[in-house]
């Protein structure tokens, strides 16, 4: 048999917005994956893809197997994904598994339902590639900011009282309709910040600009003389005006919920949900899809009319938006994230060290595991040989193969395995 548990050699992704050199946690995980790497210090390092994906499909560092990447061996060895996930999934791993290291803003986005990306796809495929939905979760590695979802509208309310420029934006009839909206009308509050949200991101281009270099120069000169500016989310807006100038994105602060996580914590991304990364270290797992719907802090194609008319305008606190992980029944060293999607589930493994023994279990979907922390030697009846995994290894599992992990390192291990529970 051909071994069907093998490392990966993954592709790294040199996005404008990524961390810069060794502060980047994908340049870390990529140097000690592999010391033969060389890091450049003033090179982005944004996104580490672990999967199949055409635009960047992972090398497999086995030279007993034949295909050169996880793709083609996918496709030669389709029973490896497992009997349910094959066929859900035509044969195609259903997940990309990511790293990514945000420093700057990334555009305050939407991924589309199956049904719209199949429309999109149809009339746009430039901008549309695929016509699969793109549901997505961050978990954090490293404290991590972001926004998601629209804040409850009472906050939303604070800020067109006390950001005048905002109002102007949006106009008085359409700030004084979200503020007559009553919490015993959800459809009339969604409706009037629809309205709200719509009449922002189609302003005027020299308009808004104004009214933004207006705002900043107040909020500047508000913070130079020391005042509190938080009724006018000043501190953001100067950070994503510094990255982004003159970018309309930078209103959406008044509108979205800004969500903390801690390592650990993670927020789930349906479809529909507006979102924008901001800063901090995660692992991302999405459907296999690059359906994005951009309508700022972004030199990108932004496509306003389609964003606002798909957006899920539910309010909402921050709070709501970290999705808990579960301690698994079987194993309590396994924390699992499992979404409202079949395409994917994270499991994050913490491995104390106490235990110098330890099993990755067999399931019936192939999977991809990380090592962020922690040193082992692996065996497996389905690898080739010893695997010796340590930070930044990267490794594909076939569907219904386990591997047992020799532990050497002193203060346990942390893993996280991507991988698809129908």
């Amino acid at each position: 048999f051909p071994p069907a548990v093998f490392p990966l050699s993954c592709v790294v992704q040199n996005y404008s917005w990524g961390k810069v050199g060794l502060e980047s946690e994908v340049a870390k995980l990529v140097a000690s994956g592999d010391p033969l790497v060389q890091i450049q210090p003033d090179q982005p390092y944004a996104e580490l893809w672990m999967g199949a994906h055409p635009r960047g499909d992972a090398l497999i560092r086995d030279n007993r197997i034949p295909q050169k990447t996880l793709g083609q061996w996918i496709a030669d060895n389709p029973a490896c994904l497992g009997a349910k996930v094959k066929d859900a999934f035509q044969g195609h791993l259903p997940f990309l598994f990511k790293v990514l290291s945000v420093n700057t803003a990334l555009s305050v986005q939407a991924h589309p339902n199956k049904e719209l990306a199949a429309k999109l796809h149809a009339q746009f495929p430039e901008h549309y590639p695929d016509a699969n939905h793109k549901p997505e979760m961050a978990i954090a590695l490293t404290p991590f900011e972001g926004m998601c979802g629209f804040r409850p509208v009472e906050e939303i309310v604070s800020f067109l009282q006390n950001v005048p420029e905002l109002r102007a934006l949006i106009g008085e009839v359409a700030a004084e309709q979200l503020e007559r909206s009553g919490s015993d009308d959800p459809r009339g509050v969604s409706a009037a910040l629809r309205v709200c949200f719509t009449r922002l991101m189609k302003s005027e281009k020299k308009f808004f600009v104004d009214q933004l270099n207006m705002l900043v120069k107040r909020i500047s000169q508000e913070a130079a003389e020391g005042k509190d500016t938080s009724g006018s989310n000043g501190d953001l807006l100067l950070q994503l005006h510094s990255q982004y100038p003159g970018d309309i994105g930078c209103f959406t602060i008044y509108f979205l919920n800004l969500v903390r996580l801690e390592p650990g914590e993670a927020m789930f991304l349906g479809a529909n949900e507006p979102h924008a990364y901001l800063q901090g270290d995660c692992v991302e797992i999405m459907a296999c899809s690059d359906n994005t719907v951009r309508a700022g802090l972004t030199p990108k194609f932004i496509d306003v009319l389609t964003l606002c008319e798909m957006l899920n305008y539910t309010p909402a606190p921050s709070s709501s938006k970290i999705f808990p992980a579960a301690q698994s029944q079987l194993d309590p060293h396994v924390y699992l994230y499992d979404p409202p999607v079949p395409d994917f589930t994270i499991m994050r493994i913490e491995i104390p060290a106490s235990i110098k023994l330890y099993l990755i279990s067999a399931m019936d979907s192939a999977s991809i595991l990380l090592v962020i922390q922690g040193t082992a030697m692996g065996t497996s009846t389905a690898a080739a040989s010893e695997m010796s995994l340590h930070r930044g290894s990267v490794l594909f599992i076939s569907a219904n193969e386990s591997i047992s992990l020799h532990l050497s390192s002193p203060d346990g291990m942390l893993l996280f395995r991507a991988c698809c529970l129908l």
